[in-house]
């Protein structure tokens, strides 16, 4: 495997990255900033970004950031299902047997909330996903007319069609209600050659196994996606591995960028 070849500890790039191997890159730093005032003082916050931009890692950063003392957090992404199943998850994330009948599920997400000492935090990723009524439930279980706080807090996270589904007026009354907003955008091609860079020390190897030219092209390539910036940089390592050479130049990585060319 590569990892012996460069003489890694650990491998680089990975799909699912422990949140202590998570670069906190300065769109994530922004992206924390505004979810921990949803916390403090806000109701519904909106993630958006194009797939495989870092937005679950996002929300990963941001999970770990929370005191356990003050914060219970929920978090879905099971969301392509009907809005009585969608309340389903809910109960059954909250510790509770979902009851039958609409209104009794309701109830139980409500007063499993008031109920606790701690902030209920609702992670719904995918929220591209989700069934307009489900939006509807959402909406209405964060409102509280007579509350001094919200029962629970709501993050939606999606792709950039979510603002599509939520203009529709039948959820100007969701949007009316959102207080952080926040488009997680690609990297930069600075940004990319400082997450190659991390990505290799974190795993134990060095920056300067790619060499410059191949990041930028890298960066072109993925069009400074991580998630594709993972595959493309892991296809690199193992495609050097295989030749026996150390280093990563622009002519490999053009080599080895032609297998992601759909056919």
């Amino acid at each position: 495997m590569f990892t012996r070849h460069f003489e890694l500890t650990v491998q680089p790039f990975l799909e699912w990255t422990p949140v202590e191997r998570l670069q906190k890159d300065e769109r994530f730093v922004q992206g924390v900033a505004r979810l921990e005032y949803l916390a403090h003082a806000g109701g519904i916050a909106v993630v958006t970004g194009h797939t495989g931009v870092g937005k679950s890692s996002l929300i990963k950063l941001f999970l770990a950031s929370l005191s356990p003392t003050r914060y219970l957090p929920i978090y879905l992404h099971l969301t392509n299902v009907t809005d009585v199943g969608f309340l389903k998850l809910v109960v059954r994330s909250m510790g509770e047997v979902p009851k039958r009948g609409k209104e009794n599920l309701y109830l139980q997400i409500l007063e499993k909330a008031q109920a606790s000492e701690l902030t209920t935090i609702l992670v719904v990723d995918e929220g591209h996903l989700t069934e307009p009524e489900a939006l509807v439930d959402l909406r209405l279980l964060i409102s509280s007319a007579l509350g001094d706080r919200p029962p629970l807090k709501l993050i939606l996270t999606g792709q950039d069609s979510l603002w599509d589904q939520l203009r529709r007026s039948a959820h100007a009354d969701f949007v009316q209600r959102i207080s952080v907003r926040y488009h997680l955008p690609s990297l930069t091609p600075e940004q990319t050659v400082e997450y190659i860079d991390f990505q290799m020390r974190t795993a134990g190897g060095s920056e300067k196994i790619f060499e410059p030219e191949a990041k930028v092209l890298i960066h072109d390539y993925a069009g400074g996606i991580p998630r594709q910036i993972n595959s493309m940089a892991t296809a690199c390592l193992i495609n050097a591995a295989s030749k026996k050479v150390q280093k990563i130049d622009d002519a490999l990585a053009n080599e080895t960028m032609a297998e992601f060319r759909l056919p």
